[in-house]
């Protein structure tokens, strides 16, 4: 009899979630040794076939379908509570429903998208150089960047969100060969973030849904920042799980593109990330003169703006959760890794043979 319950609970269905995410941990420590494996079995051919699937289905609904997945079950999280409190179901039944639950959704998790984690670095990936630190190299590259963004600076009176989502998604088509994508790998369909106005107390700008696999946009944001947002959440869409990759990935995209729109919105977001690496420089203030009036107009508007709806507490412990979930999947910087971008494009700025098959495209 106790053999027959024993097997009954390690062996029978009801074990099959635990199995499964035992499993897929398992194969989250091979992958993170094996960075080849991933890219070349998971991330270049299983899961564009995921991200096609789940993006087939979601581009038909106008709202977000991962939010609505999290406020589920949040729902049926506290109906469990509410039922082992009025003694309807046995505490044994509510421990073991919650750890199948969280196991379906740790196995769906990695399956649809986290293995993505543990592929091949970018610099391996693009076969980009890596640049050893200079700092006439960095202000060089500063320097162009500004230049850039004067260049390329201009209002967003006479575009809409739908016309910019357009250009960006032919950007990502151009450039695809380079940036060894397999397009279009499904539709991006920005979705708005059901509780922006909360997101923004936390300074989230927008973020990725895994499960639906669903670009989010914080209803917040001005014109000039949508570009780059929209490009970097899409880069999560198309497998790139690193904040610094997607950052760069946007950035390339966008500055890369021939509309001015999304070449000052990458330009200018990229700016601040290396403003805040070079405060240090001795020339600092002599580099920020550099860049025009109405460009800063457009820093201070925008830092303005999401200082404004900052809440310190929120923001702090939506830091904290971001830190601690992005270290358990083994990106070691944690929250530190968004400013990582900065090397990236220090990395291409300074390799000419990667400029040119860029160029290519």
């Amino acid at each position: 009899m106790a053999k027959g319950k024993f097997r009954q609970i390690f062996f029978g269905r009801a074990a099959l979630p635990i199995w499964l995410a035992l499993a897929t941990f398992g194969l989250t420590e091979l992958f993170s040794r094996h960075p080849g494996v991933t890219e070349a079995f998971y991330s270049q051919t299983f899961y564009p076939v995921i991200a096609f699937l789940l993006s087939f289905v979601s581009k038909w609904v106008s709202f977000s379908l991962d939010d609505a997945f999290y406020a589920l079950l949040v729902v049926f999280l506290i109906v469990l509570l509410i039922l082992v409190l009025l003694r309807k179901i046995r505490l044994g039944r509510f421990l073991l429903t919650i750890v199948q639950t969280l196991s379906i959704c740790y196995v769906l998790f990695y399956w649809f998208w986290g293995f993505n984690y543990y592929r091949s670095g970018i610099n391996e990936r693009l076969q980009i150089s890596e640049s050893k630190p200079d700092t006439m190299q960095f202000v060089s590259v500063l320097e162009n960047l500004i230049a850039q963004t004067n260049e390329s600076y201009c209002t967003f009176d006479s575009i809409t969100k739908p016309e910019i989502s357009a250009l960006v998604e032919s950007s990502y088509q151009n450039n695809s060969s380079f940036l060894k994508l397999n397009y279009p790998q499904g539709k991006r369909v920005p979705k708005s973030i059901t509780f922006s106005n909360f997101f923004a107390k936390a300074s989230i700008a927008g973020y990725y849904g895994p499960f639906f696999s669903e670009v989010h946009l914080n209803d917040n944001l001005f014109m000039i920042e949508y570009p780059q947002v929209l490009a970097h959440e899409s880069a999560h869409q198309f497998g790139i799980t690193s904040e610094a990759e997607a950052n760069f990935y946007g950035w390339l995209v966008c500055a890369n593109s021939n509309s001015k729109y999304l070449r000052y919105s990458a330009n200018i977001s990229m700016i601040n990330y290396f403003l805040s690496q070079g405060r240090h420089l001795h020339n600092f203030a002599d580099l920020v003169h550099q860049i025009n009036k109405p460009v800063l107009d457009d820093i201070r508007k925008v830092q303005k703006h999401w200082e404004s709806m900052r809440n310190e507490q929120i923001d702090k412990a939506a830091g904290k959760v971001n830190d601690v979930y992005l270290k358990t999947n083994k990106v070691e910087k944690g929250i530190e890794d968004y400013f990582g971008v900065v090397q990236f494009v220090m990395d291409f700025s300074t390799d000419s043979v990667a400029q040119r098959r860029a160029e290519e495209r």
